[in-house]
Parts: C-alpha cells; sequence; structure tokens
C-alpha cells in the first residue's frame, strides 16, 4: 500500500486531536513535556484492525484520570467503575476522533476495538512503539500516547 501519511504528519494530527478532545470531554488542558510518576499508572488500549494496521495505547497517571473523571461525569469521587468506564469512553471518543481525521486526510476507511483498560503500564506484544507524545496537565500529572507498529513494519510512515 502507498504511504498514506508520514511519521511527523500523524504526530501532529494525534497532538491536536489528544489537546482537543481532552479539554472538549474532561474540561483538562494538557501541556506538551512532563512524565508519568509512575505512582499508579493506568494504560487503555485499542487496535486498528481495519484500514491501518497499527494500536495506539494512553498511559496516565491515576491521579489525572481521577480529574478528568470528575470533571467530565461532574461527581466528587469517582468509582473504580465509574473510572473505568470513563477511561474507555474517553478514548472511544479520542480513536473516534482519529479515525474520522485519517479517513477525511487518506480515504482510508478504518476501524478499532473495543478499548481495553490496564492496571499499570501495557505493551501490546506483537507491535513495538512508533513514537511517543507526552503531556502532563497543570497539577503536573503526566499522560502518554503512544503509537504501535507491528514489528515488521517499516519505520516512519503510516499505511
Amino acid at each position: 500500500m502507498d504511504t498514506a501519511m508520514t511519521q511527523e504528519e500523524l504526530k501532529e494530527m494525534l497532538d491536536g486531536i489528544v489537546r482537543e478532545v481532552t479539554e472538549q470531554t474532561a474540561g483538562v488542558t494538557l501541556f506538551p513535556g512532563g512524565e508519568l510518576r509512575g505512582e499508579r499508572l493506568y494504560t487503555v488500549y485499542i487496535t486498528f484492525n481495519r484500514g491501518f494496521h497499527t494500536s495506539l495505547t494512553l498511559c496516565s497517571d491515576e491521579a489525572l484520570l481521577i480529574r478528568m473523571a470528575r470533571n467530565a461525569l461532574e461527581l466528587k469521587e469517582p468509582t473504580s467503575q465509574e473510572l473505568e468506564d470513563f477511561c474507555k469512553e474517553y478514548f472511544n471518543i479520542l480513536c473516534g476522533k482519529i479515525a474520522a481525521v485519517l479517513f477525511r486526510n487518506t480515504r482510508i476507511p478504518a476501524r478499532f476495538s473495543v478499548p481495553r483498560l490496564y492496571e499499570g503500564r501495557y505493551m501490546p506484544e506483537d507491535h513495538c512503539t512508533q513514537f511517543i507524545l507526552t503531556y502532563a496537565d497543570e497539577y503536573r500529572d503526566g499522560v502518554q500516547l503512544i503509537h504501535h507498529v507491528p514489528r515488521n513494519r517499516e519505520e516512519g510512515t503510516l499505511s
């Protein structure tokens, strides 16, 4: 398949979508840079199983996810089930927007799996990391969006 999007174009697109969706759905502004504190992490994972053969993970400090869930759900203290539901729905919205923009830019329809939540850091076995976008909120809690490609994929393009 011909190259659909360069790695730099994909990074720029993903950066804009992550920041926009996070602000709109959870009322949290993300700033480039920062790091995961690693005290307690959660990872949400999807794989694109049609159109593109990549996957995305969102790995975040628990404190940031709780703050996002509080804002989005208007709760004082979300239960563990509410936090899990929020994380999956937030990532579903994020990936839906990504799929829509990918289609608009490439005319390749993409389908992705149901989001899965993992406690701690998760890395899909059959994929390797192509790049990581790292952010922090105003409290310096971190989040990373990680783009994975199959281990046998050519570096530098999304196709």
